[in-house]
């Protein structure tokens, strides 16, 4: 069982749109999917889904956040695992030390949201393999069945590997 490597950083930001700004007028990220306080964004030579993902706090001042509302700076990692049954392994061990907070199947990516001792959240996540992406896979989002989706991928079937800094990534 192997963590390939970090697939995708998820921060909060105080302003959606002015951090999408930055991302890709000076850094050159695309916007893959973008809502009112929500952005995901691909690298320039990137065929990831997203390699950033900007979520808007609501705080619009430069000061701490208000009660009830995240402050800005990381909300998550994720690291990518090459199988399912790379990813069972991990939701058994995060769920018997008590770390797992979440599990989310997002059509495209299969995520497992955990916290470490400090209370840092990151997320473990298999890709769906590029060939087997379709429509219906792209608009689910929704809780992770590992069972189901190793019923319909297989076990050891393995992973897209995003290919972030690939020469001709998709765009």
């Amino acid at each position: 069982m192997a963590i390939r490597g970090l697939n995708h950083a998820v921060l909060w930001v105080r302003d959606a749109q002015e951090s999408v700004r930055f991302y890709t007028e000076i850094l050159g990220f695309r916007v893959v999917h973008q809502g009112d306080r929500v952005a995901f964004l691909r690298a320039p030579d990137s065929d990831n889904d997203h390699d950033l993902g900007l979520f808007e706090t609501g705080n619009h001042e430069r000061a701490a956040a208000a009660p009830g509302q995240p402050p800005v700076g990381l909300y998550h990692l994720a690291w990518e695992v090459p199988t399912l049954a790379d990813l069972r392994t991990y939701a058994q061990r995060l769920t018997k030390s008590g770390s797992l907070v979440g599990a989310t199947d997002h059509g495209t990516t299969k995520g497992l949201y955990a916290k470490d001792p400090d209370g840092l959240e990151f997320e473990i996540c298999w890709l769906v393999p590029h060939d087997l992406i379709d429509d219906a896979a792209r608009a689910h989002n929704g809780p992770l069945d590992i069972e189901a989706d190793i019923a319909r991928y297989g076990a050891d079937t393995t992973g897209a590997v995003s290919r972030v800094g690939a020469a001709g990534g998709a765009g």
